[in-house]
Order: structure tokens, then sequence, then C-alpha cells
């Protein structure tokens, strides 16, 4: 596995493989990797003959009272992982080799998808977002690019600023990757104590209790949401960021569900913020 620290050697090897031939998956990450990860990665692995990873705590995409201090950066065990998929390169930068002295370049995906969801509780969170994977894409030359669908809204995001600027790559999403007990797998639940960590199976709980009503036979929004709020405020540790309901992948405000449907939770346990969703209503891809 090839470790490439800087924008110049990740070109010349993806110029490289490119000029052989090789079609290119990108997994964009921030470290601290996770089985969630390692299923983007075995996704990638299966449709591409080069597997490319970023691992790139990217700081354009944190909030000033945001943890991109403290956000785990543990590089070698990282590596450790990527080689059981394995992954032929690991493009792991500096924060200064992305964004140099005079950097003032940034992609920002306009309209109401960034306005709701995280997009609201984090203000330019997408635009740290949007710019940084377009820089990975351009950087590794990639054919396609896997995103999890925990970060549905991300998804929407990406596909948003890549058709609108006629970048030539597939973005894939992938399902969620859940723990044994339900709760889906985060670099940040690492922050939590084992009572929190219990605590946090409220979230997925309370989506199975949405798409369970929805299953049978409810289809008003303002009622599922009632549903999975209720659920949540069960759990004494929780604390209800956003539970909202959307068309997707479009994520247009609707009455009723008739449509692929993204119900999608924020809830902070403890000081740990965690999301979870699931997709109703019709096919996820």
């Amino acid at each position: 596995m090839k470790i490439l620290s800087t924008t110049a050697e990740i070109q010349a090897y993806t110029k490289e493989m490119k000029a052989q031939g090789k079609t290119i998956g990108l997994v964009p990450t921030m470290g601290a990797l996770h089985e969630g990860h390692l299923t983007l990665m075995r996704r990638a692995r299966k449709e591409n003959d080069i597997v490319i990873v970023s691992d790139f705590v990217n700081p354009t995409q944190f909030g000033p009272n945001e943890d991109f201090d403290k956000y785990p950066r543990v590089f070698d065990a990282d590596c450790e992982k990527m080689e059981t998929v394995p992954v032929d390169a690991v493009f792991h930068p500096e924060p200064s080799e992305m964004y140099p002295d005079g950097y003032c370049t940034y992609v920002n995906v306009e309209g109401d998808i960034t306005h709701k969801l995280c997009g609201a509780q984090r203000p330019g969170h997408f635009r740290g977002v949007a710019t940084v994977v377009t820089k990975l894409m351009n950087l590794s030359r990639a054919d396609r690019a896997y995103f999890g669908q925990k970060d549905a809204q991300q998804v929407v995001v990406v596909k948003r600023f890549v058709a609108d600027l006629n970048i030539n790559v597939e973005i894939v999403m992938v399902p969620i990757s859940r723990e044994e007990s339900g709760l889906a797998r985060s670099s940040r639940n690492r922050y939590m104590s084992d009572a929190e960590k219990e605590a946090a199976l409220v979230l997925s709980r309370s989506l199975r209790k949405g798409e369970a009503a929805y299953e049978g036979g409810e289809k008003n929004v303002e009622a599922i949401k009632k549903i999975v709020s209720d659920e949540i405020k069960k759990e004494k540790l929780a604390t209800i960021d956003y539970v909202d309901v959307y068309s997707f992948p479009e994520l247009l405000p609707i009455e009723t569900i008739n449509e692929p449907t993204l119900l999608a939770i924020a809830v902070k346990i403890g000081k740990t913020r965690l999301i979870d969703n699931v997709i109703i209503g019709g096919d996820t891809k």
C-alpha cells in the first residue's frame, strides 16, 4: 500500500494508473477508521482496479465550536485496517498541503439542500465538504467515489455539485454499517462511555419504530416524526437536535409519504452528537 503525502505524489500515481488503463475508486475519509469505512473500501475493491483512500481531517468543514482539535487521528491503526481490504494507496496530506498560504477557492453549493438537516446546524460545513471532495476527485482521477448512507445529506450535496460542475465521477451510496446492537458505526462513537453507548441505541430503535409505523400503513409525516421523537424522549441521556422527513434524494418537504423518503435524526448523547437515518417508501439506490 502506497502512502502519498503530497498533491504531487498522488497526481503522479494516478497519472501512471490511468496510463495503464486502470479504473480508480476513491473513498474519502477523515481517518479514525471503523467497519463502516471498510465496507466502503470493500465495495470500491469489487468495482475498480485501484482503490485510493484519503485519510485527512479536513479543517474547512468544522465550525469554530466543533471538535476539529480533538477529532481522533490514528493513522498507523488506520493503515493496518486498510491493508486488510487491501487498499492500493492512501492519501494522507497535512492541512497546509491541501490549503497552502494564499488559498482562496471554495466550492459552495447554493440552494435549500444545504440549509436543512446538518446544514442548518453547521453553517459552512458543506462548503468545506464540497471543496475537499472536489479536490480529492481531481487529484485521484476517480471513476467512482464512495460515501455512506449515514451521511445521506452529504451524498445528496456531492451528487448535486458533481452534476452541476460536470465532474465525470460516479457517486456510489453504500448502506449504513451497524454494530450488532443496531448502533450506526461512527468515529464519534469512541467518545461515549458504555452507558452512553447503551443510551445511543435509542437512535436506531426510534427509526425502526418510525419505519414500522410506515410499513403498518402510516403515511402522515408529522405522525411518523412524533413516533420517532417520543421514543427518543424516553432516553434521559438523549437530547434531540432534529427529527426530519424529506423526499429523497430531492430533500423537499412533504406532508405524506408517497415516494422515496429520508427519515433522518440527529441526537446528542451526553456531549456526543450522532446522526442516523432510514430511507422508506421506495428504492434507495
